[in-house]
């Protein structure tokens, strides 16, 4: 009796430790759920949004001005608008005039290090256009306005200068957002021109032949070189891109990339677009046009390269300007028009507030600014996260953050995501970066989710969690104007750039 006495003693202790354990085992992976706030606010992000316009001439050097990137830095009037802006890009014109047959000068090429140098001090990015001019000489040829000579430079200049030039933009990848192509014809766009084949009503022909194909893209290769390749390059016309891709006899039906070719430094990868005639007319003034080449005409392809600069433009650099108002109300506010459809569509993250003003105030007008102010590029809320109250010191943990991506794109230059541990006790920060890239967070919602090993370092205490999407290049990585902000009430900490998650993780 006595024997069994104490068995049944045991098999009670025992059970009564069985469920205590049982009920740990329950209670700990059981995750805290944080549910956040939308917030309707425009606010600044880097790489993203209106950008501001300047231009300089090698004839007049006209620097940047500190006194003005600081006054840019904060909401203001656009240039001839009526509407206010938030900017972190500006755009850059450099135009080379005086070096049409000769070498760039040391204090050329000194005055963009120095144009990088403020913007960096003002914590801005620029997006960089090189020409030879910018005028357009009217006289008596087919297009009346402007008529040959343009003058711009040869081919064997360009590349000359595109190799001086390698150097300055290598050292300033951290302050530039994109490279535009630029260089051939009036403004850089690579129609008027003097060397690479005029396709405009003033040459006989109007089409492209297989020798201007190959110095275009003989350009673009040198510039892809000269640019370091975590930056993309801008061409005018998608099928600049095609023909860089596929060869010049490349049709316009040539394939689009695929997200597994997204994002891997190829030159394919590497390319995107700025349209500098966005909304124009119904083909964009020339934008989706055929060229042709030696054994084909020219002829309209403007449904089919549309097609190809949707799918394509889902991973790479998108932004232009507006440049003319006739094609109203299509580049009107929906419903009567479709402009934040279009830019929807071709995945914009910039535009610029200078020009065309026309069409821009319409937007203000109409209603739909607001909406187009917020959504350039990527808007990032969270919805929900999940938790777990507490985890140890170099053992796993679980987490869970629901983002939507409400603009119309994702970033295009990469940047670390990272869950950022801050104690309460003594302020030390851990910072552990997850696997999600912020380029793939497309346009919906997502989900990010990850077991994390807390590293052995870590003290005991509590921590307060954060979001941080610093800028990659350690020159800036610190700095808060550079990292990404959260459109969620509440989060934002504008002397770090950290987003508050708002919940603290026990370390035992």
């Amino acid at each position: 009796m006595k024997l069994s006495f104490a068995a049944v003693v045991m098999a009670i202790v025992i059970a009564g430790c069985a469920k205590k354990e049982a009920a740990v085992a329950q209670v700990n992976p059981v995750p805290v759920t944080v549910k956040y706030t939308e917030s309707v606010a425009d606010f600044a992000n880097p790489e993203r949004g209106f950008y501001r316009f300047s231009q300089t001439k090698a004839s007049k050097l006209t620097p940047l001005s500190i006194t003005q990137l600081n006054a840019w830095k904060n909401e203001s009037l656009a240039e001839g608008g009526n509407y206010k802006v938030y900017s972190t890009l500006i755009f850059r014109y450099y135009e080379m005039d005086i070096f049409k047959s000769q070498d760039l000068s040391a204090a050329f090429i000194n005055s963009i290090e120095q144009d990088f140098a403020v913007a960096r001090q003002a914590g801005f990015k620029l997006i960089p256009r090189f020409t030879y001019t910018l005028a357009q000489n009217a006289g008596n040829c087919p297009e009346g306005f402007i008529c040959p000579p343009y003058g711009d430079a040869p081919k064997a200049i360009v590349l000359q200068h595109i190799a001086q030039l390698k150097k300055v933009l290598q050292d300033n990848a951290d302050v530039t957002a994109t490279v535009q192509m630029g260089f051939i014809g009036v403004w850089g766009e690579q129609y008027y021109t003097d060397f690479f084949g005029d396709a405009s009503q003033n040459t006989p022909g109007q089409k492209l032949l297989d020798n201007n194909w190959e110095d275009r893209v003989g350009v673009l290769k040198a510039l892809l070189d000269a640019v370091p390749k975590d930056r993309m390059i801008q061409v005018r016309y998608p099928q600049i891109k095609q023909r860089y891709v596929y060869g010049t006899n490349a049709d316009v039906n040539s394939a689009a990339m695929t997200e597994s070719e997204a994002f891997t430094e190829s030159d394919k990868a590497r390319i995107g677009f700025h349209n500098d005639c966005f909304m124009a007319s119904s083909n964009d003034y020339g934008t989706y046009e055929d060229y042709g080449n030696s054994t084909t005409p020219r002829k309209d392809a403007n449904t089919i390269l549309r097609q190809f600069k949707n799918k394509d433009s889902k991973y790479v650099v998108v932004g232009g300007e507006t440049c003319a108002d006739a094609f109203s109300p299509q580049n009107d506010c929906e419903p009567a028009g479709r402009i934040q459809t279009e830019l929807a569509e071709m995945h914009y993250s910039f535009l610029n507030c200078a020009y065309n003003n026309q069409v821009n105030n319409d937007w203000q007008t109409g209603g739909c600014m607001d909406n187009i102010k917020k959504n350039l590029g990527y808007r990032f809320v969270l919805q929900e996260a999940a938790f777990p109250k507490s985890a140890e010191s170099g053992k796993s943990f679980s987490i869970s953050i629901n983002v939507e991506n409400k603009g119309y794109a994702s970033p295009y230059n990469k940047r670390p995501i990272n869950l950022v541990l801050k104690s309460k006790d003594d302020g030390k920060v851990h910072s552990i970066i997850l696997n999600a890239d912020v380029r793939k967070l497309f346009s919906g919602v997502h989900s990010i989710k990850q077991e994390i090993t807390l590293p052995a370092d870590v003290k005991k205490g509590n921590y307060q969690l954060f979001l941080f999407m610093p800028d990659q290049y350690t020159t800036i990585a610190n700095r808060p104007e550079y990292a990404i902000r959260l459109a969620n009430e509440g989060v934002w900490d504008n002397a770090t750039g950290y987003n508050n998650l708002n919940a603290t993780l026990e370390v035992k």
